[in-house]
């Protein structure tokens, strides 16, 4: 099945578009976004590109989740599912460049010896890109996505019932803020350890910010404090789950630098830093 043009083409800031006529206009550019971004992963292997690529994956990730309602759920979860496998063959090599970023900028483990796993941490880095790559290629993302899109659009273009879209897009904000406040309240009352916590509140504010850009324009009442404050928790979450991560993932390829140089330095750094960024972590919940 092809998409309609013409529906991928149709203004979402119409207010008197339905919810199932809007959604192609919301999900075709964030496609083409990810195909474009797949497509030149072969090219060019930065760390830029394939974050790009995560991020467009996750984006459309979220807008079928915020679709869900009117989708069906066996269908759905089957499309979102296949966007997580996709974000997570090109978070493989995210996650080398991260580790790598943070050790360079950590003096200490310079000075201990750490600096001599460099090279290892290089080679790690271009597996997975090789890794990532054969992904990618093997999956055929183009045409998966293509597939996805289509399927979904039939899906809504041929449902009985229509919802208006200003108040699909409120209700599904609505939703996604009370899922935000009920994490932030259970993390508030967690131990300082169970970072789990912590990394459902990223998550659920990382879902909530995605569905304000998709739908700020029709949205009822103003949403700026509430993006001020998802900045604060994306950033300030973020640098902890890019320690947290960057911990296991040394600690579970150890093997791979024995005889390289000391990782205990590099760990026992890691270790003090999560712990520093949890403590930051939890200061923001408190004010929010």
């Amino acid at each position: 099945m092809k998409v309609d043009k013409r529906s991928a083409e149709t203004d979402p800031a119409d207010k008197t578009l339905s919810a199932q006529a809007a959604f192609v206009s919301y999900a075709a550019p964030l496609v083409d976004h990810a195909i474009e971004s797949a497509g030149l992963l072969r090219e060019d292997a930065s760390p830029e590109a394939l974050h790009k690529l995560r991020v467009a994956l996750r984006r459309l990730r979220s807008l079928w989740w915020a679709f869900e309602p009117l989708l069906e759920k066996g269908e759905n979860t089957r499309q979102r599912a296949l966007y997580q496998d996709l974000a997570t063959a090109a978070g493989k090599t995210r996650d080398w460049d991260i580790l790598i970023e943070l050790l360079a900028q950590n003096e200490n483990t310079t000075r201990e010896g750490a600096h001599d796993i460099a090279p290892k941490l290089q080679e790690a880095r271009c597996s997975a890109l090789a890794s990532s790559r054969e992904t990618l290629s093997n999956a055929d993302v183009k045409h998966l996505l293509h597939e996805a899109l289509a399927s979904t659009a039939k899906e809504l273009n041929t449902a009985h019932e229509r919802m208006p879209l200003r108040q699909f897009a409120d209700q599904r904000v609505a939703a996604s803020e009370r899922t935000l406040r009920k994490r932030m309240k259970r993390a508030r009352r967690a131990k300082r350890a169970n970072y789990t916590a912590f990394h459902n509140v990223r998550k659920a504010g990382k879902k909530l910010r995605y569905l304000l850009e998709f739908f700020e324009p029709i949205l009822s009442g103003d949403h700026k404090r509430m993006l001020r404050r998802l900045n604060q928790i994306q950033k300030r979450f973020g640098t902890l789950n890019d320690v947290v991560a960057s911990e296991v993932l040394l600690h579970d390829n150890a093997a791979l630098f024995a005889g390289s140089g000391d990782t205990d330095a590099a760990l026992q750094w890691l270790r003090k830093e999560r712990k520093r960024r949890m403590r930051a972590a939890a200061g923001l919940l408190r004010k929010l």
